[in-house]
């Protein structure tokens, strides 16, 4: 990748000119009395000013080679190390794919993929733990989905209209509708646990909270005598 940058080169016809303001000078009136100096000063800052302005600065672009991204580190699992390499090769794939495709419908559902596909891997790899739950999503799932739509790109690329390539092309159109919903729910199936978590720790601080009075009028309590005597009644 490159990045692009203005190179300014500044004008030298406004030094020349506030130069040849002292030589003019020099040549043809007194320079030996200060005020002499201060007149030649002032032709010269004038002629500097003007030339600025007839001689502006040559403003050019150039590109220059992006800096390479640091290389990541190996977390020490081999099976998230590889979902993390993948991962950034499904990303780039997208973004060539999002780039090539000129249907804005397609581009648009490939920018969703590429924003979930990414947020999937950030969570797994906060959570290692979670790597089996995306298993079939790394083996199937995604590149499949890539397949298709590389499918698509060439067809496109092709110019050409015709009975398979037009069949082809508008399956890959309607079912990337489904593509991207399944893509969200594989993002959200991740958060069950945290959601199952929060909601227990939500029953039981309401609970508690009925049980000493802090929790108003508008909540009691459901509570039953345990074995052990004590009252707290958990429902989820």
């Amino acid at each position: 990748m490159t990045s692009t940058v203005k190179k300014i080169r500044k004008s030298t016809w406004p030094y020349y000119g506030a130069a040849a303001v002292w030589v003019v000078w020099a040549l043809c009136f007194d320079l030996y009395r200060p005020g002499h100096f201060a007149f030649a000063a002032v032709l010269s800052a004038g002629a500097f000013l003007l030339l600025r302005a007839l001689c502006p600065d040559e403003v050019t672009e150039i590109e220059v080679p992006a800096p390479p991204k640091p290389e990541e580190k190996p977390t020490g699992n081999p099976d998230l190390d590889k979902m993390i390499a993948n991962g950034r090769l499904a990303i780039s794939e997208m973004k060539r794919l999002d780039d090539a495709i000129e249907d804005e419908k397609i581009s648009a559902a490939i920018r969703d993929l590429e924003k979930v596909s990414q947020a999937i891997f950030d969570q797994v790899r906060a959570e290692p733990k979670k790597l089996p739950q995306i298993q079939k999503f790394m083996d199937y799932y995604l590149p499949t989905t890539l397949k298709l739509l590389n499918a698509y790109d060439r067809m496109d690329a092709a110019g050409v209209s015709g009975e398979n390539i037009d069949t082809t092309k508008r399956r890959v159109e309607d079912i990337m509708g489904t593509i991207v919903t399944a893509f969200h729910k594989q993002l959200d199936n991740l958060f069950g646990t945290d959601a199952l978590d929060i909601s227990t720790d939500i029953s039981v601080l309401e609970t508690l909270l009925a049980r000493e009075g802090l929790a108003g009028e508008h909540m009691k309590a459901e509570t039953t005598q345990n074995a052990d005597g004590s009252d707290i009644n958990l429902k989820l």
